[in-house]
């Protein structure tokens, strides 16, 4: 069956009347609205009643103000945008990297890893002892360091028991202690995490660290960078 076009234009046909929608563009003042206004104020004022000089200048001053505060906050807001990107940037750069943390968790991930860190010591320390323990509490290796002389003490352990067994692979607990001026006290310590990756976190976080064994920490936390 042949059909017919009768040639109309769609775009003549009568169109729907639309109501433009308004957006928050014009809900602020601008400063010529300011000093619209001021005029308006400036033409009807009472006679009898003339605004104040000083009241006309108060006014100004705090539009002036106002609007000065809030192109500094646009601003650095920008500015804060720009600085966390860039804090992204430098710290993408810490992916395989070894970060150092307070704290006395270790992680070995595979067979013939290692967990390296720093005993923190403020003063001299005598008898020594760092134990390696399973998040049991199962003592798996100990490292008798002897007297040592106030700051950092480095100690590594290969990740096998006293009988040079391989451990498994998990997290362990690291712990220090000693005798500060005759008197036995746990020293904190600090340990080396693998980097595996980063990621940019809300603006009250910044940045965050993805560590081995599902471990997320700030940038704030790293103590030292290597090891």
């Amino acid at each position: 069956m042949d059909t017919v076009n009768n040639g109309l234009n769609s775009k003549l046909y009568w169109q729907e009347e639309t109501v433009p929608v308004a957006d928050d563009s014009n809900q602020k003042l601008s400063q010529e609205d300011f000093f619209s206004l001021l005029t308006e104020q400036l033409a009807n004022q009472d006679p009898t009643k003339p605004v104040d000089n000083d009241q006309m200048v108060a006014q100004m001053t705090s539009f002036t103000m106002a609007d000065g505060i809030e192109q500094l906050n646009s601003k650095f807001s920008d500015f804060a945008t720009s600085m966390t990107s860039n804090q992204a940037l430098q710290a993408s750069s810490l992916i395989g990297q070894q970060v150092l943390l307070q704290g006395d968790v270790g992680y070995v991930g595979a067979a013939g890893q290692s967990v390296s860190g720093v005993v923190i010591n403020q003063e001299t320390v005598q008898e020594l002892e760092i134990t390696i323990q399973t998040e049991a509490g199962e003592i798996v290796r100990t490292i008798n360091a002897g007297t040592q002389a106030a700051g950092n003490i480095e100690f590594s352990w290969d990740g096998t028991d006293k009988h040079g067994n391989q451990m498994p692979p998990g997290n362990y607990v690291i712990q220090a202690q000693g005798k500060v001026a005759g008197e036995s006290q746990i020293i904190p310590t600090a340990v080396n995490r693998h980097v595996d990756s980063v990621s940019l976190a809300a603006s009250s976080q910044g940045i965050i660290l993805n560590l081995n064994g599902n471990v997320s920490v700030t940038l704030d936390d790293v103590i030292q960078i290597g090891g």
